[in-house]
């Protein structure tokens, strides 16, 4: 009955040794995924702060603030325009300054 009674009380112990440690692994993970969710919010948030500001710098006043100070461009106006004329045959000579054929 002793030898019965050791291995009975040496399986509870080890039960119990066995419960701890799933509790000890159960929350370790339960933090590592709280982590994990706090870690994708901060993502998610970062990336809707970059999608914000990607719509901002491609706005069409941004790229035209940009086409005029960075890249010198400017509007065409019929002054700077040239003309060609198709029925001059191509050759170049038919063309002129500043005005409509």
């Amino acid at each position: 009955m002793t030898r019965l009674n050791i291995m009975l009380l040496l399986a509870v112990v080890a039960s119990a040794l066995y419960l701890v440690q799933v509790s000890y692994e159960s929350r370790r993970q339960f933090v590592q995924l709280e982590r994990e969710r706090i870690q994708t919010q901060q993502l998610e948030q970062e990336a809707e702060k970059l999608r914000l500001q990607l719509r901002a710098q491609a706005t069409h006043l941004r790229v035209d603030l940009i086409a005029r100070e960075t890249l010198k461009m400017s509007v065409a106006t019929p002054a700077v325009t040239q003309y060609l004329d198709a029925a001059a045959g191509g050759s170049g000579g038919g063309s002129r300054a500043g005005g409509r054929p």
